[in-house]
């Protein structure tokens, strides 16, 4: 069971991340934040995520 249980996991983990790439990537931050934020989703999938949750760039106005 544990192997399903893993997969699942890495399965929504990715998903999720996905998600990320899409939110950061439409968001109205500046090309180096955007790039800055997909590099530390990308390297740390679980980390970089839950950081962008807390403190990404949001929506499609510019950031301040």
């Amino acid at each position: 069971m544990g192997i399903e249980v893993a997969g699942i996991g890495g399965f929504i983990l990715l998903v999720l991340n996905i998600w990320a790439l899409v939110s950061i990537v439409s968001s109205g931050a500046s090309t180096g934040k955007k790039v800055l934020w997909c590099l530390f989703v990308l390297i740390l999938p679980l980390i970089g995520f839950i950081v962008w949750l807390l403190a990404g760039p949001r929506g499609k106005t510019a950031a301040a």
